[in-house]
C-alpha cells in the first residue's frame, strides 16, 4: 500500500541529509567536538522524526488495511520485526 505521508518523510530525510553533510564539513574543518556532537544530536532527532511519521502512516493505513483484508496478524508480525531492528 502506498504511503500517504511520503512527502513528510522525504522532507524530514532531506533535513537529515543536510545535518549529516554539515557534520562531515564540521569534522573536516576541525570544528570543536561539542559543536559536532550537537549537530549529530540534531541529525538523530530528524531521523527519529522521520521514523515516527513513517510509523504513524503504517499504523493508520497499512495495519488498518490489513485488518480489512483479514491478515492483521502478519502485518503486526512485520511491524514487530521492523521495530526490533529499529530499536535494536
Amino acid at each position: 500500500m502506498p504511503h500517504t505521508k511520503t512527502k513528510q518523510v522525504v522532507n524530514r530525510l532531506a533535513r537529515v541529509e543536510g545535518h549529516v553533510r554539515s557534520i562531515r564539513t564540521m569534522v573536516a574543518d576541525g570544528r570543536p567536538c561539542p559543536e559536532v556532537l550537537i549537530q549529530i544530536a540534531a541529525a538523530r532527532s530528524a531521523l527519529d522524526q522521520a521514523a515516527r511519521v513513517l510509523l504513524e502512516d503504517h499504523l493508520e493505513h497499512c495495519v488498518v488495511e490489513a485488518k480489512t483484508r483479514g491478515n492483521v496478524a502478519a502485518a503486526v508480525a512485520d511491524l514487530k520485526e521492523a521495530l526490533d531492528r529499529f530499536i535494536g
